[in-house]
């Protein structure tokens, strides 16, 4: 029990002496975190202190910079208006010279106005001492001469006049007779040179295509059992197709190309297939038919950008790549629109006229015989409305209804247009005709003339582009020979059909003969 005591004694005494020392320990540890806190505490003041002074010094420095660029935009705008006052100063000096100098001048015309007034007046007297003069002088002619002043002045005016007529006369007829010989020469020099620098091929084009075969056994197929292949062939192209004797060919015959050039190709592409039956030979010609028309689009922006045309309308576009299948006398469409394009263009360049008009106006003279609609209008005025729906140039609208003389022309760009168009039309192998039909135009034009009274003989030469007409020197007069062309020349424009132009030259000669025995 003892030992428990001393035991129990000991552990009390251990605890006590514990928690002494534990006191003792946080006493020394809340000292050094008093001393700590107050070392930071300094620290932080020092900092502060710091921080304030080089805030201070920081703030001192943008105020002197603030101050110095403040100082600098002053002086600035002091200068400026400093120079503005000098200016001013400046303008308001010259100013008042200008006024002393006007004040100067108008005291000069003032006293250059009394001058004259007082020259007028003495102009004015000496004028009418004058007209005395001539009265007195008059009176003492008149009393010579036994006539008025009126008469003679009469007479006098009637004989210079009558001089004066005959002397313009014959100027006016000197001047008509040079202005016709140079109009003549510089129209042929540049016709000339229109022609020369422009060299196309001649007429090719025809209403009959041949498709080539490698054997007639390909002929048997094309036809088909009972026809049926190329009655397909027929209904969906809409050409003839002749198969007949001629060895190794075909005939497409139709007058659209169009429609030829489709079942051409799309004959070409069946017998190279081999595959020919009615539902394979729609198909076929359905994508040969879109072929063409992304051709046709092609070709006229081919063409456009050949000749440096820009601007044109789609459509437009399109219908000068129909012309490729398009001819006139047998002489292709757009290859006679390109010609006449480059004959306009050469010919404005000649004269010092708009080029690129008269290039497109050119190019497009002809576009109104591409349209299958409106048979009934002539070409030219359907041609000017669709250029007139395509917002072209008013100038070109009227160059292309004007070529055929539809309409009035309103430019120098009309009469190119139709001279260039007579040119490319009338060269020779431009166009192509019937031998049939260009003998039986030679002899109409022949029987016109005939028909006249006093025509003794006609000549259809030139390839029927000129007529000469021989008349009887006793029953036709030089005035009546020069009536006799006029009205010759109007009724083939309005009676007859042709190509280009046709030249009437009436002949009167008179011969005096004698024998000597």
């Amino acid at each position: 029990m003892e030992i428990i005591g001393y035991i129990l004694l000991g552990l009390v005494v251990g605890i006590g002496i514990g928690r002494f020392m534990l006191r003792s320990l946080l006493k020394n540890q809340e000292v050094a975190a008093q001393n700590k806190v107050k070392k930071i505490l300094k620290d932080a003041e020092n900092n502060a202190e710091i921080l304030k002074k080089n805030k201070l010094l920081e703030a001192k420095e943008k105020f002197l910079q603030l101050k110095s660029e403040h100082e600098q935009e002053i002086n600035a705008k002091n200068n400026s208006i400093n120079q503005r006052e000098n200016s001013i100063k400046q303008k308001e000096q010259s100013l008042n010279q200008k006024l002393e100098n006007l004040n100067r001048k108008e005291q000069e015309l003032d006293n250059q106005r009394k001058n004259l007034e007082r020259q007028t007046e003495i102009a004015v007297k000496k004028q009418e001492e004058v007209d005395v003069l001539k009265n007195q002088h008059i009176s003492q002619l008149e009393t010579i001469a036994g006539l008025s002043a009126d008469d003679a002045r009469n007479q006098l005016v009637d004989s210079l006049k009558e001089e004066a007529r005959s002397k313009a006369m014959m100027q006016i007829k000197d001047i008509v007779d040079e202005a016709k010989l140079t109009a003549s020469k510089e129209a042929k020099k540049v016709v000339i040179q229109t022609i020369q620098r422009t060299a196309t091929e001649a007429a090719i084009e025809n209403t009959v295509s041949i498709f080539n075969i490698e054997s007639d056994e390909i002929k048997g197929r094309v036809i088909g059992r009972e026809g049926r292949n190329i009655r397909a062939l027929e209904a969906a192209t809409g050409v003839e197709i002749i198969v007949d004797d001629t060895p190794e060919a075909i005939i497409l015959s139709g007058f659209d190309p169009v429609r030829r050039e489709i079942a051409r190709l799309a004959l070409h592409r069946l017998v190279t297939d081999g595959r020919i039956h009615p539902a394979r030979i729609e198909e076929v010609v359905a994508k040969t038919r879109k072929q063409i028309e992304d051709e046709i689009v092609e070709i006229g922006e081919r063409t456009v950008i050949d000749l440096g045309i820009h601007g044109l309308h789609p459509e437009l576009i399109r219908m000068v790549g129909r012309m490729r299948y398009r001819s006139s006398y047998g002489q292709n469409l757009l290859q006679h629109s390109r010609e006449v394009a480059n004959f306009c263009a050469t010919m404005a360049s000649e004269l010092g006229l708009n080029v690129k008009l008269a290039k497109r106006a050119g190019l497009l003279h002809d576009i109104g015989k591409v349209p299958d609609d409106n048979p009934e209008l002539p070409h030219a005025i359907l041609g000017m409305q669709l250029a007139e729906k395509y917002k072209e140039h008013p100038e070109v609208c009227n160059a292309i209804g004007a070529h055929h003389d539809e309409i009035e022309m309103t430019s120098m760009i009309s009469p190119i247009i139709q001279a260039c168009d007579a040119i490319s039309g009338a060269r020779p192998g431009a166009r192509r005709e019937v031998v049939e039909s260009y003998i039986k135009r030679l002899k109409e034009l022949e029987e016109l003339a005939l028909s006249y009274p006093g025509v003794e003989k006609t000549f259809a030469i030139q390839a029927g582009r000129e007529l000469r007409v021989v008349v009887e020197s006793e029953r036709v007069t030089d005035d009546q020979a020069e009536i006799l062309a006029a009205d010759i020349s109007n009724r083939i424009q309005t009676e007859m059909t042709y190509p280009g132009q046709i030249k009437v030259t009436v002949i009167r000669e008179t011969r005096s003969v004698s024998y000597a025995k």
